[in-house]
């Protein structure tokens, strides 16, 4: 039947309702692509609790392939040449790029058959999301007839000029040689055999070579759960009441939110919550010293009380120079929260004209003075911050919830089944 559903082998090696970042990307699509297609998810066997603590039926909506045996031994290399919780990433990513073949390799031997066999009409690999990370299954599912979809992957935006020290400090020393990946063996056949290769970035759709550009398509990974978010803002009268969601770590820039704010935090004209826990937390809060009551600290949340605080504020300030998705700005988006961030990589996407307050990516020196002038003109009038926090939130509404990512997605796997029309979605 044209019009049917499609059964879809969904690979999601990390996918978890429980975690946060690429996990829980990875667990939210392949939960809402079960409302568009039949579907069956792999994963690996550090989910599979989860899984089943979130009320899936294993064997029947999901396999846990167990890859500890090669799986563990890396990630414990990978911890130790990070140099630091936290740091490291593009280390950690160069040894997931070695030991993710083997997942692979055991899912086709658990799948092979069944894929050769005809019983799904896609295999899709949501996850991993990094793009240097190959698919030994796209090649074996071109040679089964079975269209394979790849994505969305997004990684890999190079650090702006000027951020040096906070790279150093990152311990990203591997994020020089970051574009090598582009000569391992498997890249050209991953890109080659896929069907469709999703971006979840304009630079990630841009390092896929031309001869494969009509096969990509723009699909920002994040999207939002309103069961999570689904609290509409309505912060106080009074001063501009802003908040920092993050990882307090040099990138995140929350010491030049403080820099920037620092005046109007002094004269009571802005209140500022603080929301993350990280190694610069003991520097940051001797920086906010002097403010008093006008900042707090609130650690660590868990994910889904982060709403509690957030909705109370007119603003998310995130001056971050180097995020890849930017899940925490479609969030403030999705509560009716305006954002006030730098206008680079995948924030600056988000944000189009309308739905927030955008600074331009320069010298620390820049940013700092761009967000003071912002917030500035803001706390002289926070009641003009709600048009445009309501035009965020309904940009999420029409863009951004799961399901309308699924819906998304599954004009993808018509196109790859030659049911319908090369989609095209921003």
């Amino acid at each position: 039947m044209p019009d049917a559903r499609p059964k879809v082998l969904v690979i999601a090696e990390a996918a978890n309702p429980e975690w946060v970042s690429v996990p829980l990307v990875g667990w939210s699509m392949a939960r809402a692509l079960r409302d568009v297609a039949d579907v069956h998810v792999v994963t690996q066997v550090r989910n599979r609790d989860a899984f089943l603590r979130a009320g899936w039926i294993e064997g029947q909506d999901f396999t846990a392939i167990d890859s500890e045996a090669l799986a563990r031994p890396m990630w414990k290399i990978a911890e130790k040449l990070r140099m630091g919780e936290g740091k490291g990433w593009t280390m950690v990513q160069a040894i997931n790029a070695l030991s993710y073949p083997w997942f692979e390799h055991l899912v086709w031997r658990h799948f092979g058959a069944k894929i050769q066999g005809g019983a799904w009409d896609i295999v899709h690999r949501v996850t991993p999301l990094s793009p240097t990370i190959s698919s030994p299954l796209a090649g074996k599912c071109a040679r089964a007839g079975v269209p394979f979809v790849l994505g969305p992957l997004n990684g890999g935006v190079p650090w702006p000029p000027g951020f040096d020290a906070e790279r150093r400090r990152e311990r990203e020393w591997l994020s020089y040689l970051r574009g090598a990946y582009k000569a391992l063996p498997g890249r050209d056949a991953t890109l080659r055999h896929a069907s469709a290769i999703l971006a979840g970035s304009r630079h990630t759709a841009g390092e896929v070579p031309g001869q494969h550009a009509d096969k990509v398509i723009y699909l920002p990974e994040n999207g939002i759960d309103p069961l999570r978010f689904s609290q509409v803002a309505r912060p106080a009268t009074g001063p501009l009441r802003a908040c920092f969601v993050g990882r307090l770590v040099p990138y995140k820039g929350a010491d030049m939110l403080l820099e920037a704010a620092g005046l109007l935090l002094a004269q009571e004209r802005m209140t500022l919550d603080i929301i993350g826990d990280g190694p610069m937390m003991p520097a940051l809060r001797r920086q906010a010293e002097r403010y008093g009551a006008a900042v707090t600290f609130h650690g660590w949340m868990p994910h889904e009380s982060v709403q509690n605080v957030m909705a109370s504020c007119h603003l998310l300030a995130f001056p971050s120079i180097r995020e890849f998705g930017g899940g925490v700005v479609l969030e403030a988006m999705a509560l009716g929260v305006a954002p006030l961030i730098v206008d680079y990589a995948g924030p600056g996407e988000l944000v189009v004209p309308g739905t927030g307050y955008k600074v331009a990516c320069g010298s620390r020196a820049d940013i700092v003075r761009g967000f003071q002038a912002e917030l500035t003109g803001l706390a002289s009038n926070p009641a003009a911050i709600q048009p445009v926090a309501a035009a965020a939130r309904a940009r999420v509404q029409s863009h951004f919830l799961w399901s309308r990512k699924a819906a998304q997605v599954a004009r993808v796997y018509d196109w790859v089944l030659d049911r319908g029309p090369r989609p095209d979605f921003f």
